[in-house]
């Protein structure tokens, strides 16, 4: 009978282990090639609170047919709320998918009479931005209300005029 020598004992506990090692890295890399690919979330943050925004609106791009853009295969989520009191800053953070992209923002403010005005920012405003800072209250008599980010591709109206529709929009109200 052979007697198992410590050596023989450590060296086959380093084999199971290895083999361990080795199951766990192709599980995780399977696990990770296989999962569905999200729609990215843009990070809103003010006063003390922060918030993970999820597209309010999400289309896949395809080309048909003579160039005709399909934006039918579209996912539909809601306006997420985050209280920016007067004063306090709205801060967004964007992820590189969206920072690199040609971006829009529309910034909605109230008058005191209730009117709305709306400012739109854009990603020529801000090359290279993967964090923008938006003021509650750029004039005494403005509040902040709301924010959309978009993702704008060009189209052809009916008419045949050139112009761009929203792929994708984030959509904050803050008040």
């Amino acid at each position: 009978m052979n007697k198992l020598t410590g050596r023989t004992i450590a060296a086959l506990a380093a084999g199971a282990l290895l083999l361990v090692a080795a199951t766990v890295a192709v599980v995780v890399t399977v696990a990770v090639r296989n999962a569905p690919e999200h729609d990215p979330e843009i990070t809103a943050y003010a006063h003390g609170r922060s918030v993970t925004v999820p597209p309010y609106q999400y289309c896949d791009i395809r080309i048909v047919g003579d160039d005709q853009l399909d934006l039918s295969n579209c996912r539909v989520g809601e306006s997420i709320d985050l209280e920016v009191p007067a004063g306090y800053p709205l801060q967004l953070s964007l992820p590189r998918s969206i920072a690199d992209a040609p971006w829009l923002a529309q910034l909605v403010y109230a008058l005191p009479n209730g009117d709305i005005v709306d400012r739109v920012i854009s990603h020529n405003d801000y090359p290279d931005a993967l964090a923008l800072t938006i003021d509650s209250r750029p004039l005494p008599e403005l509040r902040l209300i709301g924010v959309e980010l978009q993702l704008p591709v060009p189209a052809i109206d009916e008419s045949g005029r050139e112009t761009t529709v929203p792929h994708a929009a984030w959509s904050i109200r803050t008040a």
